[in-house]
C-alpha cells in the first residue's frame, strides 16, 4: 500500500470514529470513556488541535473541540452530558493524571 492510500484510510477511519462518537453514541460520556480507555472526545479533539499546531496552523482548545463536536462544548453538555456520580469523578481524576498530565 501507497503512503497516501494508507493516509486517507486512517483519515477515513478517524471520520468514521468521529461519527461514532459524534451522532451514533451520544449516550457514552467522556467520564466513562476516559476511566475505561484513557482517552476521550476531548482528547480526540486536542489531539486533532496539536497536530494542526505541528502543521503551522493556529488553532485554540475551543475551536478543535467545536471542529470535532460539530458545535460548541456548551451546546454539546446541554444536549448530551449527563451528571457523573464521585465514584466516576475520583476515578477520572486518576484516569487523567495517568493518561493526559503524564503525557506532557
Amino acid at each position: 500500500m501507497d503512503k497516501q492510500t494508507e493516509i486517507e484510510l486512517q483519515a477515513a477511519a478517524f471520520r468514521r470514529l468521529q461519527q461514532h462518537l459524534m451522532e451514533d453514541r451520544t449516550d457514552v460520556q467522556n467520564i466513562d470513556m476516559m476511566n475505561l480507555a484513557g482517552f476521550c472526545r476531548n482528547c480526540l479533539s486536542r489531539w486533532y488541535q496539536e497536530a494542526a499546531n505541528e502543521k503551522g496552523i493556529e488553532m485554540g482548545k475551543d475551536v478543535a473541540r467545536q471542529i470535532f463536536y460539530g458545535m460548541t462544548m456548551d451546546e454539546w453538555k446541554a444536549k448530551h452530558q449527563t451528571d457523573a456520580s464521585p465514584e466516576k469523578q475520583a476515578a477520572f481524576k486518576v484516569a487523567f493524571e495517568e493518561n493526559v498530565t503524564n503525557k506532557g
